[in-house]
């Protein structure tokens, strides 16, 4: 099986001071936390595989189909995928959708269709549309391709169940609105990434 490059995203002391300093209640959470680690994939189609494979399922499951991928088809890379029948990628675990999907984007950028290594010229916005053009890309992908890729540090998504349910419980509320979240998400600004971190380990308390 191949070894996937990983890494922890990098953050420091000043994104840490700064959350603790426009949000008591997100400062406390952090001081009981400590410092959270969060694994990423600075290849940006290795990641973008992985973000299509858990729309809309556990991290568990995630990470069972992941791991099968791996041992199934060999490497992540373009041209492998490309070379896996739709069939093969799906019976990983996934459905058919993602698995024509994924392989999709795959023989696209075999020929030269996308070229992913363009988006680190773009802005937050940018990357968003450009990767939502590719069919079965969504926002929600879309974003997590930008934190656990990219490393851009101001990203919080609504479209993300788990942030959500941090949020919730970190200011104690039985619903959250659009307009709460947004108010939220600007206050964490220009560190909404971190933020991010943060909320996806409190939801899982």
């Amino acid at each position: 099986m191949q070894t996937i490059q990983t890494k922890l995203y990098d953050y420091g002391q000043a994104e840490i001071d700064y959350l603790k300093n426009v949000d008591e209640a997100l400062g406390a959470a952090m001081s009981r936390l400590g410092k959270v680690e969060r694994i990423i994939m600075p290849d940006l189609f290795t990641s973008l595989v992985y973000a299509i494979v858990g729309q809309l399922i556990s991290a568990k499951a995630v990470h069972t189909i992941w791991e099968r991928m791996q041992v199934r088809l060999g490497e992540i890379t373009p041209l492998n995928i490309a070379n896996q029948t739709a069939d093969q990628i799906q019976s990983c675990g996934i459905t058919m959708k993602k698995a024509i999907c994924i392989k999709s984007i795959a023989e696209s950028i075999i020929h030269g269709e996308i070229r992913l290594e363009e988006l680190n010229r773009l802005s937050d916005a940018e990357v968003i549309k450009q990767l939502m053009s590719l069919k079965g890309v969504g926002k929600w992908t879309a974003e997590m391709l930008l934190i656990h890729a990219m490393e851009r540090p101001d990203v919080v998504s609504w479209g993300d169940i788990a942030i959500r349910r941090g949020m919730m419980k970190l200011y104690g509320l039985q619903d959250l609105t659009k307009e709460q979240f947004d108010t939220y998400r600007l206050r964490y600004s220009p560190y909404g990434s971190v933020a991010s971190i943060y909320l996806w380990t409190l939801s899982m308390e």
